[in-house]
């Protein structure tokens, strides 16, 4: 076993049932990890009750990936009160420390500057979202087969968006056997989709396109799917909208016309929380590598 992180010091601050995965491979690695807010078993870890209660030697803090919202609240499922991050908290480590989080919101950011800290929003980082494409991929394939009453294989899919997550999606769509079209503005990326062997079409066909579709996969951040096109769509569709909230569908709108449609951001940490937390363990374990040899 690899102990390439022994005597790293880490702290943990809330999270789910990937970040139990991260806490335990990272321990597993060296580390020397204290967690708030997380029922873990390992006894390599120390399980702390507050905030307060975190060495200020440590090298680098681990927030969740959906990080803290603008109540000031760090996301903790297994914590029975909420964990309150403040400004005056983060300002009692040290200048420069690292601070890992999946999305920054707003008020993370300016109390991360405040405090001289550095945030990296590893969400952000390609080799992360290819990684997590995997079991979003996965559990978006998983979702239509439990919801439509007809095999994936020759069915007729479109997919909006030919990003890290499209492209993974296409891929695994077209090996099981659907007739899937890629819908994608840029020139380059429809000519991706003729070398992997799938059709492909500009947003502007996609109109003519939603009467066949049985099921429509939404990858883009921005509303795509509004009443106009969902008025075209046969009413037994499927949307899968991937996309983060409040997803690229007008879901008011498909409610009413009777379509059935699921926003289904953050498929990994509910599909494949060990898959998730392995990814995120391992793109955290190489970035501190780098950091702390430099």
């Amino acid at each position: 076993m690899q102990l390439d992180l022994q005597g790293v010091k880490l702290a943990v601050w809330g999270g789910d049932a990937r970040t139990i995965v991260l806490v335990e491979q990272l321990a597993n690695w060296g580390a020397s990890v204290e967690a708030v807010g997380l029922p873990v078993k390992n006894p390599k870890v120390a399980v702390l009750s507050e905030l307060k209660e975190t060495s200020r030697d440590i090298q680098a803090l681990i927030l969740p990936i959906p990080g803290v919202d603008e109540q000031k609240k760090i996301y903790a499922v297994y914590h029975e009160q909420p964990l309150i991050l403040s400004v005056v908290e983060l300002a009692s480590f040290p200048t420069g420390l690292l601070v890992f989080v999946g999305v920054a919101q707003p008020y993370l950011k300016e109390i991360a500057v405040h405090a001289g800290l550095e945030l990296i929003e590893i969400m952000n980082l390609d080799e992360t979202a290819i990684l997590n494409s995997i079991p979003s991929a996965e559990g978006a394939i998983q979702m239509v087969m439990e919801r439509l009453p007809i095999t994936i294989h020759d069915s007729r899919a479109l997919v909006l968006g030919f990003g890290r997550t499209g492209i993974t999606l296409v891929r695994m769509l077209a090996a099981i056997g659907a007739h899937v079209t890629v819908i994608a503005r840029d020139p380059a990326q429809r000519a991706r989709a003729y070398e992997m062997g799938v059709l492909s079409a500009d947003l502007l066909e996609l109109s003519a396109l939603m009467p066949q579709a049985d099921v429509i996969f939404n990858t883009v951040p921005a509303l795509i799917l509004s009443r106009p096109l969902l008025e075209k769509a046969a009413p037994e569709v499927l949307i899968i909208d991937l996309a983060s909230a409040p997803g690229g569908t007008d879901f008011t709108a498909a409610q009413e016309l009777g379509i059935s449609a699921a926003l289904s951001p953050g498929l990994p940490g509910r599909v494949a929380p060990k898959t998730a937390g392995v990814i995120l363990a391992r793109v955290i374990r190489r970035i501190l590598l780098e950091r702390l040899a430099s």
